[in-house]
């Protein structure tokens, strides 16, 4: 017995001694930081902003409404706004979607994009007395400039257009081409907007050196245990799919209720497959953002996340780092009295990095063991986006412009379970990246797609110089 707890003791302290080196030996990475000039931006560039927020470009899914109009009206309006770009740039219109061109002077140069959206999503008017200002004013008030867009994601096509106008007007002439892509129809999956745009640049043979899109953030304050600011450039976003489950019965009368009747049967489906979750997966990717980050934390943090052999699973649940279930939409029923013969939940998953598609539909069925219940695709998958490289030229290039203008930033590669345009691009590109510095928090977080969307004066001068900076920089 002695023996034994003598071999455990030993192997506890091998273990704890182990833990202890990886945790000493995580250390922040050093970088070293060219000065810029700050660029002076006046509150025009406020106004402007303002302005474009005032136009209901509301991509809803549904065919019976019809805003074009209001696009071609941000399209005006960006006209008159920017008149340098519009006298020097050459401009494709796609259907409501804008491409321009700025020809650089080295034709050997592969080209980059860079790209945003104009559409917004709807708003829900019985949310409207809860607005501190109406949501497609562009009202400026607190020292935030208020309405759909304002996040997601007119900030950033304004940034980068405001960002361009001043580099003509100060005579800059880039080496590399670079290309603007504004689409139309990002917030309803980017087919007639950005799918559009990138077959014409395939047609023109065009090979692109990187994608840089909205996806990515400045997170301040919501990673537990890191009191700096996260850049996160997200190199990757998972794919989606969605399935409709239908249950059918005989139904009833609700006096008589069945021991597995309609909706309580499928309520059971829906349990039996939020508690049986797709497993959870380590990538390339995840170890160098937990390398990253934990070289951040305290001691305690960093111990999990220099471990992360030994705390795994703890870590990468943190991380969503799996294909995820979420039931959206449920129907059923049609009188409080009758048991109705048949009711339905749309379910939707966001497909891990390396899962494959296929099994999804095969989890569902093995899992709810339910014959009575049928399982529809309701849309074809969306694929998970290949892997960018996060130890490019680019990337760092990327990277290099964050510490620049927030030289206190972490700044490390990610993971979006939300979809973007970039999709759309890999075709004529290998690295896509999404990051733009808009500053995200516990404050505005509920902004995006919901109440008060907000952007603040402050952080959106900064998204124009992180444009103005990148521009400069790649040439």
């Amino acid at each position: 017995m002695k023996r034994i707890l003598s071999v455990l003791f030993i192997a506890f302290s091998i273990l704890c001694l182990i833990i202890l080196i990886n945790t000493l030996s995580l250390k922040s990475e050093s970088i070293d930081i060219t000065p810029i000039d700050k660029l002076k931006i006046g509150d025009d560039a406020i106004n402007r902003l303002s302005g474009a927020i005032k136009f209901k470009t509301i991509s809803s899914g549904n065919p019976e409404d019809n805003f074009d109009d209001e696009f071609y009206k941000l399209h005006d309006y960006l006209e008159g706004v920017f008149p340098l770009i519009h006298s020097s740039l050459e401009k494709k219109v796609f259907n409501q979607s804008l491409l321009y061109k700025w020809t650089g002077t080295d034709k050997k140069l592969k080209p980059v994009l860079l790209m945003s959206h104009l559409d917004v999503v709807p708003v829900d008017l019985s949310t409207l007395n809860e607005w501190d200002a109406p949501p497609f004013s562009g009202n400026i008030k607190n020292g935030n400039i208020y309405g759909r867009g304002t996040s997601d994601d007119k900030v950033t096509v304004m940034a980068i257009m405001e960002a361009v106008e001043t580099l003509i007007e100060n005579e800059f002439t880039p080496n590399r081409t670079t290309y603007l892509a504004f689409g139309h129809d990002e917030e309803i999956g980017g087919i007639n907007g950005a799918g559009v745009i990138s077959d014409y640049l395939e047609k023109e043979k065009i090979e692109l050196e990187y994608v840089l899109d909205e996806g990515g953030f400045l997170v301040e304050g919501l990673i537990l245990g890191i009191d700096k600011p996260v850049a996160l450039i997200n190199v990757a976003e998972k794919g989606y799919v969605s399935y409709k489950l239908t249950i059918r019965t005989e139904g009833g009368h609700s006096s008589a209720p069945p021991k597995d009747n309609t909706i309580g049967s499928l309520a059971k489906a829906i349990t039996k497959l939020e508690s049986n979750q797709f497993k959870l997966k380590m990538t390339p990717l995840l170890k160098t953002q937990i390398k990253t980050l934990g070289a951040e934390m305290s001691f305690l943090g960093k111990m999990l996340f220099a471990n992360s052999w030994l705390f795994k699973n703890f870590i990468l649940d943190g991380f969503s780092a799996k294909t995820t279930i979420a039931p959206t939409i449920i129907s059923g029923g049609v009188k409080d009295n009758v048991i109705p013969t048949s009711a339905s939940v749309i379910i939707n998953f966001r497909i891990m990095t390396g899962d494959d598609p296929k099994e999804i539909k095969k989890h569902i069925i093995n899992t709810i063991n339910d014959s009575r219940i049928s399982v529809e695709e309701i849309n074809p998958p969306n694929l998970p986006s290949p892997v960018s490289d996060f130890n490019s030229v680019s990337f760092k290039l990327i990277k290099k412009t964050i510490v620049q203008i927030f030289p206190d930033a972490v700044v490390t590669p990610g993971l979006v379970g939300g979809g973007t345009d970039t999709k759309h691009y890999q075709k004529i590109s290998n690295n896509a990246y999404r990051f733009y510095p808009l500053r995200l928090n516990k404050d505005n977080i509920t902004g995006l797609h919901g109440i008060n969307e907000r952007v603040s004066i402050d952080n959106y001068k900064e998204i124009i110089q992180f444009v103005y900076q990148l521009v400069i920089n790649q040439n």
